[in-house]
């Protein structure tokens, strides 16, 4: 189910609750990952702007780990028009999917809404086919990439088996698989629904164990990213990977 015409005036989602260990010492500057720099600039407002790229004049933003130090220079120093939100995810040691339900009673009673993580770089190209996508009714969506000889890091990513244009498997474990998670989901409160669903079975719950439910259902539906590029920013090499692509980008 495709409009064409771009959606407005959404909300978005940044999960940017955990430890980000594996980056940590990569900059003198900072230790905490969504203020980490990539050519010059914060992840986390690279994430703001590119959910601003997708139609969102409003941003949450889960935090955990080092809630207010990160809370505190984003406040002091974010000079952009999208008007940003914070909120607390005290369990950020357990699964994301805890982050994602602490956004639940900031999000609109109805309508979708977009989310992503705030160590990705997201290219312009590809939130704009996120701010021309509809989700399916009481599913989502996950951007994929289907250029697979392009990722670096093809260990750490999760793989997604896809048919008919709906996700049959997701897993970072995935050994039969087509196309590529870039963590860019467009979204309906179902998801948060199946996520509750699973923390309320097992006390913890990922952001997978929501899209695993909707895909189970038929409701998972995926959307090409074409030619665009992205990058997760989990590590030092993919750090300078991502830089110099902005480089080279200009």
């Amino acid at each position: 189910m495709n409009h064409s015409s771009t959606h407005s005036n959404r909300t978005g989602v940044i999960l940017a609750a955990g430890f980000g260990s594996r980056l940590k010492g990569t900059v003198s500057s900072t230790d905490l990952k969504p203020l980490t720099p990539v050519a010059g600039q914060p992840l986390i407002y690279r994430t703001i702007e590119s959910l601003g790229k997708a139609g969102c004049t409003r941003v949450i933003i889960v935090l955990g780990f080092a809630f207010d130090e990160i809370k505190k220079d984003i406040v002091s120093t974010y000079s952009g028009d999208i008007e940003v939100e914070f909120v607390k995810n005290d369990k950020y040691d357990l699964g994301n999917g805890i982050s994602v339900l602490a956004a639940k009673d900031k999000l609109p009673k109805d309508g979708d809404f977009i989310l992503t993580m705030a160590d990705h770089i997201l290219s312009d190209g590809m939130m704009k086919i996120a701010a021309n996508h509809t989700p399916p009714d009481q599913g989502a969506s996950l951007l994929v990439d289907y250029k697979i000889d392009t990722i670096l890091d093809m260990d750490d990513a999760t793989k997604v088996l896809e048919e008919d244009g709906k996700i049959k498997q997701i897993d970072k474990q995935l050994t039969d698989f087509n196309c590529i998670d870039t963590g860019v989901f467009v979204c309906t409160k179902a998801l948060l629904d199946a996520i509750q669903e699973t923390f309320n079975k097992k006390g913890d719950a990922s952001l997978s164990d929501g899209v695993k439910q909707l895909a189970d259902r038929g409701k998972m539906t995926v959307v090409d990213i074409k030619e665009h590029f992205w990058q997760d920013v989990d590590t030092p090499e993919m750090l300078e990977y991502a830089e110099e692509y902005l480089q080279k980008e200009g």
